[in-house]
């Protein structure tokens, strides 16, 4: 008798092992990836532009949607987001300071900075479980991703920002600080200032038009989940190698994501 009870409470406890269906959230760096500098290239008369680059590990989050009810297989839907920043810097001729480019683009939670590549992508991944053993579930799978890439600032986007002689007057004026007293050091500010916001409508302006670059890759992943019994929280560990999508060509994808996170599951 006390044989079968305690049967039948390991039986339940392995059960309520596994998911029905979880949510979570994760951080998921990037590696490998990597941004090529760009020497100063003229993009207006008088005006050149450099961009700096970036190589190593990419930051980011995501977030995590799956489903381990059905028999032999189990779903996964990721979002992540990872991104890289840069300098950026305006060169004016007979000027010896640069100007450095700061972005800020509304709807973005980095706020006023140097310029950022953001790379993100949406998978879904068909997963097996290598066991079924009560807690841990380690498994492998692959399946399709949809990537999203903002663009980079480079030199062809800078000139398409400042083809207006007014925008390259103002930025040779607010660039020349040689010589000025205080008075009109404080005035260069505002002048400063008032080129930062121009610039940035600008870029919001040209990034709309542009919009985010699209494609459809794919990737494979080997992964664990753990889940201690009745307690409805999970922790999952994934290693995605990507294949296919494309890139600006500044960019080398490293296609090496790591996603280490937790959250509800029932």
């Amino acid at each position: 008798m006390n044989f079968k009870v305690i049967l039948a409470a390991a039986a339940l406890l392995a059960t309520q092992s596994f998911a029905i269906i979880g949510i979570g959230g994760h951080y998921a760096p990037g590696f490998g990836t990597k941004m090529k500098a760009a020497p100063a290239a003229p993009v207006a008369e008088g005006i050149q532009f450099s961009h700096g680059g970036f190589d190593g590990t990419m930051q980011g989050f995501g977030f995590k949607l799956w489903i381990d009810i059905l028999p032999i297989f189990d779903i996964e839907a990721t979002y992540n987001i990872q991104f890289g920043s840069y300098d950026a810097a305006l060169y004016v001729d007979g000027v010896a300071e640069p100007l450095p480019l700061e972005i800020e683009l509304a709807g973005t939670p980095f706020g006023k900075a140097n310029p950022k590549f953001v790379a993100s992508g949406l998978d879904v991944s068909i997963t097996y479980p290598l066991t079924f053993i009560p807690v841990l579930r380690p498994y492998i799978g692959g399946g399709v991703t949809y990537h999203l890439n903002t663009f980079v600032l480079n030199q062809s986007f800078v000139q398409g920002i400042i083809d207006d002689p007014a925008i390259s007057d103002m930025i040779k004026s607010a660039a020349n600080k040689e010589g000025l007293d205080p008075e009109a050091l404080q005035a260069k500010a505002q002048e400063l200032e008032a080129l930062g916001q121009t610039l940035k409508q600008k870029v919001q302006d040209k990034a709309m038009d542009e919009g985010l670059k699209t494609s459809i890759g794919g990737h494979v992943l080997v992964g664990m989940r753990a889940k201690l019994p009745i307690i409805p929280i999970a922790a999952y560990c994934n290693f995605k190698y990507y294949f296919g999508g494309d890139y600006p060509k500044e960019v080398d994808a490293g296609n090496m994501t790591l996603e280490v996170g937790g959250g509800f599951a029932l």
